[in-house]
């Protein structure tokens, strides 16, 4: 079936069956690869898009259950205020090692800082807690997400 997808910003199409998983119609029908497939279970969030804005586990979320909401992933947070500063705090606190996990990370930290712009340790904690980075860069991504909502950082 043909399903209308608003993704960054634009409607795209995906012929795909209704149970497919979002994660495979953005990374297969649609060509998007930054969410990445982690453990397909909704548990690591490499696969973390939002929808309308809430963080979601796209390897679990049936592109029916999708509807007319707006998808944005990775590629489109260079298009926002708030996911540019997280993007730009990554860089300049070289939060990355391997990188894999980091698209889902950033998703997540986007999220929070639009709910809460300046977050406790204790909401970066719960915000982030699904997300898993196996590189354990858990103190620059809190370092970061600190930095990227204007908070004193110690590096």
């Amino acid at each position: 079936m043909a399903y209308k997808l608003n993704v960054n910003g634009k409607v795209l199409t995906a012929d795909v069956d209704a149970d497919t998983p979002l994660l495979w119609t953005l990374r297969d029908a649609l060509g998007i690869t930054g969410p990445k497939f982690g453990c397909g279970v909704a548990q690591c969030g490499a696969c973390t898009v939002h929808l309308d804005g809430q963080p979601v586990r796209s390897c679990s979320l049936p592109v029916s259950a999708v509807g007319a909401a707006k998808i944005s992933t990775i590629e489109g947070m260079a298009a926002d205020p708030v996911g540019r500063r997280v993007q730009a705090a990554w860089a300049e606190l070289d939060v990355a090692q391997c990188g894999y996990c980091q698209p889902g990370q950033i998703m997540s930290a986007t999220a929070l800082l639009k709910s809460k712009p300046r977050p406790t340790d204790a909401d970066i904690d719960a915000a982030m807690s699904g997300n898993i980075c196996r590189c354990a860069t858990y103190n620059r991504i809190r370092a970061a997400i600190k930095h990227a909502s204007g908070q004193p950082v110690e590096v």
